[in-house]
């Protein structure tokens, strides 16, 4: 049956078909059967992803088809994520490694990179950032990117993913302007202070996780889960941010599905939830000021869950 399919195209519509048939589930950088496939046929043949539509009538060898319709099955039957299968993955416009050490890279907060971050930085100067919680790297090496002025700093708990934070540092050129830091949240960042801090630390309730297809078992749980509302890590960081950041800096995190257990915990807290293109995607902004003035509030939230 195979034998028929010649082109790009060809293997691109043949992988969405067999992934549409499988009923596998997308939700690792794509919504649907078609962009996955495409990502994977690509990726495979080391194409990019704006490669022009002339080129879809491209012919693959017999070594290209091999290959690709390896990992189309693959993507079938073991249901491992595209990002995973090919290596990398792409977030706020730019090229990034991917596999087991972190989470495949995926979150709103790419629009605000690319936005600058408007309107919530209007007007305010930032020299140095925090990505907390940052996995591949891919947010702070992102804000770097979009922001040549900026200092940014990329912590993880997890060594294993901050050896691949450290390929991608390396991967878009930027050591000199990110530095990758161990630490536990804030634990090794005495001293440091910041403009912005941005985080998209794990959020998945122990229910939900539960409940979470095959593919998402792939990923390390570390960075997924948070404890019985997803809120424990989040907590944490609310408790300690003021901390950390300049006087007039700036907080955003991504608590997803969470949002409305901290809203109904803290609804002493002003939190702005931010409007996307797609709407409301559970991410909050916070000012310092706001952090103390309702730190008594949020360090006794915080001390319950420990």
């Amino acid at each position: 049956m195979t034998a028929e399919l010649s082109s790009i195209i060809d293997f691109i519509r043949y992988g969405a078909s067999r992934f549409s048939a499988a009923g596998l589930t997308f939700g690792h950088s794509h919504d649907n059967p078609i962009d996955e496939a495409t990502h994977l046929v690509l990726a495979s043949l080391h194409l990019p992803p704006d490669i022009p539509p002339a080129y879809g009538a491209g012919r693959l060898t017999a070594e290209e088809r091999e290959r690709v319709l390896g990992l189309i099955e693959r993507r079938v039957e073991e249901r491992l994520p595209v990002a995973y299968l090919v290596g990398e993955t792409w977030f706020a416009g730019m090229k990034f490694k991917s596999d087991r050490r972190a989470l495949v890279p995926r979150s709103p907060i790419a629009e605000l990179i690319e936005s600058g971050f408007a309107p919530w930085l209007d007007g305010r100067h930032v020299e140095r950032a925090l990505d907390l919680c940052t996995g591949s790297g891919c947010i702070g090496i992102a804000m770097a990117e979009y922001h040549p002025h900026w200092q940014v700093d990329i912590v993880d708990i997890s060594e294993e993913a901050l050896s691949l934070a450290r390929e991608n540092i390396a991967f878009q050129h930027l050591d000199e302007r990110v530095e990758a830091i161990r630490s536990d949240l804030f634990a090794a960042l005495a001293g440091r202070r910041y403009d912005l801090i941005v985080s998209n630390p794990p959020y998945v309730t122990e229910d939900e996780y539960a409940a979470l297809p095959g593919e998402y078992s792939h990923e390390p749980k570390l960075g997924l889960t948070s404890g019985e509302d997803g809120l424990d890590i989040c907590l944490r960081i609310l408790d300690q941010a003021a901390d950390h950041l300049t006087e007039d800096g700036l907080l955003i995190v991504e608590v997803g599905e969470s949002e409305r257990a901290l809203a109904e915990l803290l609804p002493e807290v002003p939190f702005v939830w931010i409007e996307f293109k797609v709407g409301p995607m559970g991410v909050f902004a916070l000012e310092r000021r706001e952090l103390v003035e309702h730190g008594q509030a949020i360090r006794a939230a915080a001390t319950a869950r420990r």
